[in-house]
């Protein structure tokens, strides 16, 4: 892989991380408790009282299935480094799990006990938090070249390890193709342009998702078999998007943070004062910014204390040798 896709990899990792850390002290607070202590900079303590720069399953769950693509794409290792991380603290920020959500909690033990990985998770409608949804940037440098077809198959198949039901997929698969858009196209709007027609035309011609569920994504891909939304998304008042564990507004939130500001520190800032769960639009916001933004655009000061730096960046370099 050239240097200029080796520097979009660091500067997602770390902006993943980034955005993940400034949320981890924050999250569960309201919107309002925020309005009136807005986050301005990496801060430590709060609600799970760990040191600034830490980051939470958000990173270490996106860091393990990096660490798996270095050798290949193999959903059995990925599963096994979920255990692992799990149960030893594995590419955690500290050596500890701290969070850890219901859906991937109990994706994992069914994956202990033998329960193949596309099997894992959750298919129920119920099923549709944002935990896959938050560790899949990686996947994006390893299918980038691939088809769409592919790179369809291989997010529903790792969506799958935690969250099984369409909607998730779908989400995770506007989010990588979104990404995949970035690799290339440096103007964002452009990009998120793009990343529409790439998936209406994909919808339209495999028809992998029935009408009730492309409604839950109307606001982001405006499909023209639905009427059309009521406002697009990068039109929304900050009134009208809500920033809960759903998929589906963690994706709005994180897509609308991303394209209604014009910096790293801009969007990053602003997904996690949104409130609610602030680590993972953070993270979410933080991998597109990186992406759009590069390296340096992410204060200096907040890569000074981000747990783990060096590591993350090494793991950069080594998924870049191997894609």
């Amino acid at each position: 892989m050239n240097k200029p896709v080796l520097n979009k990899i660091t500067a997602g990792l770390l902006g993943l991380a980034v955005g993940d850390a400034l949320g981890v002290p924050v999250e569960f607070q309201g919107r309002v408790f925020l309005k009136q202590r807005p986050v301005t900079t990496m801060q430590g303590h709060g609600t799970h009282d760990q040191p600034a720069g830490t980051w939470s399953d958000n990173s270490s769950l996106s860091f393990c299935l990096a660490e798996s693509l270095c050798k290949g794409y193999d959903l059995s290792d990925i599963a096994h480094r979920f255990i692992n991380w799990s149960d030893r603290g594995y590419w955690t920020a500290r050596g500890r799990v701290f969070a850890i959500g219901v859906a991937t909690s109990t994706a994992i033990t069914k994956l202990r006990f033998g329960v193949a990985p596309t099997l894992a998770g959750g298919r129920a409608e119920t099923d549709n938090g944002n935990g896959s949804l938050m560790r899949l940037l990686p996947l994006v440098f390893y299918l980038y070249e691939r088809p769409i077809s592919d790179r369809y198959r291989l997010v529903t198949e790792v969506s799958s390890l935690t969250h099984g039901h369409i909607r998730s997929v779908l989400a995770c698969f506007i989010y990588t193709e979104l990404a995949r858009c970035l690799l290339v196209e440096p103007d964002k709007d452009k990009a998120f342009t793009q990343m529409k027609e790439a998936v209406n035309g994909f919808i339209d011609e495999f028809a992998i998702a029935p009408a009730e569920e492309l409604v839950h994504f109307q606001r982001i891909l405006d499909h023209p078999a639905l009427p059309a939304p009521a406002k697009p998304l990068a039109h929304c008042h900050e009134s009208d998007i809500q920033s809960s564990g759903y998929v589906v507004h963690t994706l709005e939130a994180s897509l609308w943070c991303f394209l209604t500001t014009d910096s790293f520190t801009q969007a990053v800032l602003k997904a996690v004062n949104l409130g609610g769960d602030t680590d993972t639009i953070g993270s979410i916001t933080g991998g597109l910014a990186g992406l759009r933004y590069g390296v340096g655009s992410i204060p200096k000061l907040w890569l000074s204390v981000l747990a783990r730096r060096t590591d993350i960046e090494d793991l950069a370099e080594r998924l870049s040798e191997r894609l």
